[in-house]
């Protein structure tokens, strides 16, 4: 698997990216929310460590990181199942210290993935960054 630094020619291939995504794992989301974060998320990629991901030469997911904290990590939808997302993990754990992670509460499949790759709940939020009424679990990578 390798990757890149996504540059802002990158952006739309990104937010297309994660509509997708969004739509196949976030259905909690309300439809004008989701249409606010697809406005609001470009504006995040500058100020993270952020990774375009492909398997041969298909682009099957992005990552975006800040210090220890992973930001966001989506994959496209027709890639889950095939331990792509793991694959990224444990390579993000590895390279760039990787230690904790938020999930949308409501996100039981995401949850459950970073339960597997060795994450614990820590805290939760009964808002998310946006001050909207998704509640959020903090999670953090159990030491080895």
């Amino acid at each position: 698997m390798q990757w890149k630094k996504p540059g802002s020619e990158d952006y739309a291939a990104l937010i297309e990216l994660w509509e997708k995504s969004v739509l196949a794992t976030h259905d909690f989301l309300a439809s004008e929310d989701r249409e606010a974060l697809k406005k609001e998320i470009p504006a995040y990629f500058p100020h993270l460590d952020m990774k375009m991901w492909f398997e041969d030469t298909t682009f099957v997911g992005f990552s975006g990181v800040n210090a220890s904290q992973l930001e966001m990590l989506f994959l496209d939808p027709e890639q889950i199942g095939k331990g792509l997302g793991s694959r990224i993990l444990n390579d993000l754990i590895e390279t760039d210290g990787i230690k904790a992670a938020d999930v949308n509460k409501d996100n039981t499949s995401a949850l459950a993935f970073y339960l597997k790759n060795n994450f614990q709940v820590t805290g939760e939020s009964e808002q998310d960054d946006q001050g909207k009424d998704y509640p959020i679990l903090h999670l953090r990578l159990n030491a080895k």
